[in-house]
């Protein structure tokens, strides 16, 4: 047998040390097999499929879990995952699936398309928040075999082929919640799926475990033993568990923002923006139109004038993201249009609404207080809120800022309906039509589903835009109607775009495979492996 050395021993001394050194690094770039990878992620989910809860840190664990029929790469197109081919008719009322063979669910049971048709139609349309929407049209899905799903719909419907990734229309086993409440049922807590990655432990307030699934269908992934998502509820403690090496894997902007300029100096570490473009994730204040002053649009108008948004993004971001004058963000060039009413920030403009609006400044320079709620899953909400309310304090608008846990705070906004104001992100997703029309859509409002039109915002203007593109199969005139529905919303304002979001990833220099696709920060760590210690570069 020839070995590295004697290959190389007849070339010249400098060709011999150029050979001998990306020999080398072609070996350091070849997967490992074992060890355990540490990740965390704030908050700590609340349940392990997204089905229930479509929050980011429910989906960062669960992708690990679960898979989807597809996946989406760097050009944004399907990916073969438990569906190998597909086929849309030229009717757009039927898309045939052709499902992988040989997959079990991690308790050993087959996977079939019987569980592709109760996922449709019992749990992606009907508890799913954006799902229930995208799978509205599907009437029925027919299963002539094991490995063969036809859905069938009622109207052409292109976003389906948009919504199919692990993250978003997870796949669960159809045996064990089948008859249950979906909602309620213990697997949520401890699940069972086919992705690269078996449930193992979850100690609350402490971690979760995940261990490999050996049985996985693709092959010898994944590289990793286990997975471990830590909960570390602050950033700063997140921050230093990264520097020592506590931490390997840490997404969604897992440090507080003003460390971010000195982590990024460490060698130890790497830094990643790429991972987030599926979402196309924006921050946004939402108004309860059900409440006196907020009911008013000069009023919305007027708050959306006092708010000095590049402030915000400067001051409590550090710069880390870009201002958004819409609702669907300036990343999605082919349904974004400038021809909209935009609020740049001018306090006089504001003032002179409010004083048209009928609220005048009382003794003390007051008009009226109201309450502002901002989201639990990051202090930086926190830190704008009080930024906001020295804003609208310049008009005469006082703020009572209320904060609530994650459960309380879902309950408050998306079952009681009980705020004024909140700040929060929303994701808009690829495809509009996935993120946007759950916020906006009159029809698609429902009490008790998070995430989905808590402002009680209905138009039958922007209904019938909704109405339109949901079935527009020509691209261009869906592309026409989208930018007809951002001048409507900017006129309506129920909610107020601040900004993208500023997502980022820190990694250990030792973690290898991560990917950088549209929607990587949410994806498998099934190409994930970690360089043995003492040779990272």
């Amino acid at each position: 047998m020839t070995t590295v050395a004697g290959a190389l021993s007849g070339l010249p001394p400098r060709l011999a040390s150029l050979a001998a050194a990306a020999t080398e690094n072609d070996a350091a770039d070849q997967p490992v097999r074992g060890g355990t990878l540490i990740a965390a992620v704030h908050p700590e989910p609340s349940a392990l499929i997204v089905a229930v809860n479509n929050q980011y840190a429910n989906a960062v664990v669960s992708s690990n879990i679960f898979d989807g029929l597809l996946s989406y790469g760097e050009d944004q197109k399907p990916r073969a995952v438990l569906a190998t081919a597909w086929d849309v008719s030229q009717d757009g009322l039927a898309i045939t699936f052709r499902l992988r063979s040989g997959v079990k669910w991690h308790d050993g049971t087959p996977f079939s398309s019987a569980d592709v048709a109760y996922n449709v139609l019992e749990v992606w349309k009907k508890v799913h928040a954006r799902g229930r929407i995208t799978f509205a049209p599907v009437t029925s899905v027919e299963t002539p075999d094991a490995l063969t799903a036809i859905l069938r719909l009622s109207r052409p419907a292109p976003v389906i082929m948009n919504a199919l990734s692990p993250s978003e229309s997870q796949l669960i086993p159809r045996h064990l919640y089948e008859g249950t409440d979906v909602r309620t049922n213990p697997y949520n807590l401890r699940p069972i799926g086919t992705g690269p990655f078996r449930f193992k432990n979850w100690k609350k307030g402490e971690y979760i475990e995940l261990e490999r699934n050996p049985d996985y269908w693709e092959g010898s992934k994944p590289y990793l033993d286990r997975v471990i998502f830590r909960s570390l509820p602050d950033g700063a403690s997140r921050a230093a568990a990264l520097e020592v090496g506590d931490l390997h894997y840490l997404p969604y902007s897992g440090v507080p923002y003003s460390d971010v300029a000195r982590l990024r100096k460490n060698p130890q570490l790497r830094f990643e923006s790429r991972g987030y473009e599926y979402s196309a994730q924006i921050y946004v204040i939402e108004f309860n139109l059900r409440r006196p002053h907020i009911s008013d649009v000069r009023v919305r108008r007027a708050i959306a004038h006092a708010i000095n948004r590049q402030s915000l993004i400067d001051t409590v971001w550090y710069g880390l993201s870009q201002r958004e004058d819409g609702v669907i963000p300036r990343s999605l060039k082919q349904f974004y249009t400038e021809d909209k009413p935009t609020y740049p920030y001018d306090p006089a403009k504001a003032e002179a609404l409010l004083d048209q609006a009928g609220v005048p400044r009382k003794a003390g320079g007051e008009r009226f207080k109201i309450s502002f709620t901002p989201s639990p899953s990051t202090e930086a909400y926190v830190q704008a809120a009080e930024m906001i309310r020295q804003d609208l304090k310049r008009v005469g608008i006082a703020l009572n800022i209320e904060r609530y846990d994650g459960p309380t705070y879902i309950r408050k906004i998306y079952t009681e309906y009980d705020f004024n104001m909140l700040i929060q992100g929303y994701s808009i997703m690829l495809d509009p039509e996935l993120g946007l029309t759950r916020i906006i859509w009159s029809e698609g409002a429902s009490r008790g589903v998070p995430y989905v039109n808590a402002s009680g915002y209905a138009s039958a203007r922007t209904d019938s835009i909704v109405k339109a593109y949901r079935s527009e199969q020509d691209p261009a005139k869906r592309q026409a109607l989208f930018r007809e529905l951002q001048r409507e919303l900017g006129a309506d304002l129920p909610l107020l775009p601040i900004m993208d979001s500023p997502f980022f990833t820190f990694s250990n220099q030792r973690v290898r495979g991560l990917e950088t696709g549209p929607d990587a920060a949410r994806s498998a760590l099934a190409d994930v492996w970690l360089q043995p210690t003492g040779a990272a570069r």
